[in-house]
């Protein structure tokens, strides 16, 4: 007798859902390989002693919920140890993490990364430009909170917008070092009584320039940490799909009226700069191959340089062979140069860049159905 299988369903993702609970408990019961990009504020274990008070004598309104409170060292470990791995299970394998600490918990969460695999590709430090006072005079100026990025495994292909980020930066190579003001004013959540909801709420800025950065349109982000939902809201705002995790039911009801009243920017503004990276690889032979440029053909330089295409993708001058970059390269004296916009060919008695075939290839690929 045959028997017959049931093919049961895979689970389906909680997409742009607030989670109760323990978030390690949560992420374990959750599909695997499920997740493009997590983004982490967790605990920071500040071990606060006694009440803090400013010069006036009033008391500062710190850190001192009970999510934060650890009772060692030991104890704070295990805790990023098994939080962590629950996480790496989630991502993807080309998936990253962002985590964000400060010198408190940042440096044993870095450490704990790369015993569980993770690679690190940058620390970043957010240098608040409004932090707040150093009341007690015995130390310096907290001003920065330090944000580490890392990749699943040293070989994944994680989603880095360069061109976006340099564009955010008025068109400036994007530092690891970001100026941004801590959370303050109408953006700061507030509760029923009219304090601010959260006492540690990011600002929107900060996950704006992580989205932009490192997830597309459509990528699925979950923050394990909610609070109040920056990730989420930033994340609607930006066309991602999120996943938030909250054990604090104040906070969960913050969040969710929170992103409840956000709008999804239209899809022409989604739309972010690429990066030439990203798009896909097209070998000068392609452009033989297919007879866009014959064998024979001759290129022109900007200097009035010639050569001639051969049948292999390669070039000929009158004393060099080789690929359109390192003819390129030789006839300019340079250590390397871009052949597809320093090569120009001949149509209609114009000179249109090489650069031109690359693109209509480009535009191909991109219009083949999955």
């Amino acid at each position: 007798m045959t028997k017959t299988l049931t093919k049961v369903a895979p689970k389906a993702l909680p997409l742009n859902q607030i989670l109760a609970g323990d978030c390690i408990e949560i992420m374990r019961s959750l599909p695997e390989a499920s997740v493009d990009l997590i983004f982490a504020d967790p605990p920071y274990n500040l071990q606060l002693r006694g009440d803090l008070h400013r010069p006036d004598n009033s008391r500062v309104d710190a850190v001192d919920d009970a999510w934060d409170q650890f009772a060692s060292f030991d104890a704070y470990d295990r805790f990023t140890r098994d939080w962590l791995a629950a996480a790496r299970r989630l991502l993807k394998p080309n998936g990253a993490i962002w985590v964000i600490g400060s010198y408190h918990n940042v440096f044993r969460m870095g450490a704990e990364l790369q015993n569980q695999g993770f690679w690190i590709l940058n620390d970043v430090v957010w240098r608040k430009s409004n932090p707040m006072p150093n009341f007690r005079g015995k130390r310096l100026t907290n001003a920065h909170e330090t944000l580490i990025w890392a990749s699943k495994s040293e070989a994944g292909k994680y989603t880095f917008n360069y061109e976006a980020l340099k564009a955010l930066n008025e068109g400036v190579q994007m530092r690891s070092d970001w100026v941004l003001p801590i959370c303050t004013g109408h953006e700061r959540m507030k509760d029923e009584a009219g304090e601010k909801a959260h006492p540690t709420q990011k600002p929107e800025s900060l996950l704006h320039r992580v989205l932009v950065g490192t997830t597309n349109p459509g990528d699925v982000v979950l923050d394990p940490f909610f609070g109040t939902g920056t990730t989420g809201a930033v994340a609607k705002m930006l066309g991602r799909d999120f996943i938030g995790i909250e054990r604090e039911a104040a906070y969960r009801d913050v969040a969710q009226k929170r992103i409840d009243r956000v709008r999804k920017f239209d899809k022409e503004a989604l739309e972010t700069s690429t990066s030439k990276r990203a798009e896909p690889r097209v070998p000068f032979g392609q452009v033989v191959e297919r007879g866009m440029l014959r064998p024979g053909e001759e290129l022109y330089s900007p200097r009035g340089g010639i050569a001639k295409v051969r049948a292999d993708g390669t070039l000929v001058g009158n004393d060099i062979k080789g690929s359109i970059h390192q003819v390129g390269a030789h006839l300019e004296g340079a250590p390397s140069c871009n052949g597809w916009t320093y090569w120009h060919f001949r149509r209609d008695g114009k000179l249109v860049p090489i650069d031109l075939l690359r693109q209509q290839i480009r535009a191909e690929m991109e219009d083949r159905p999955n």
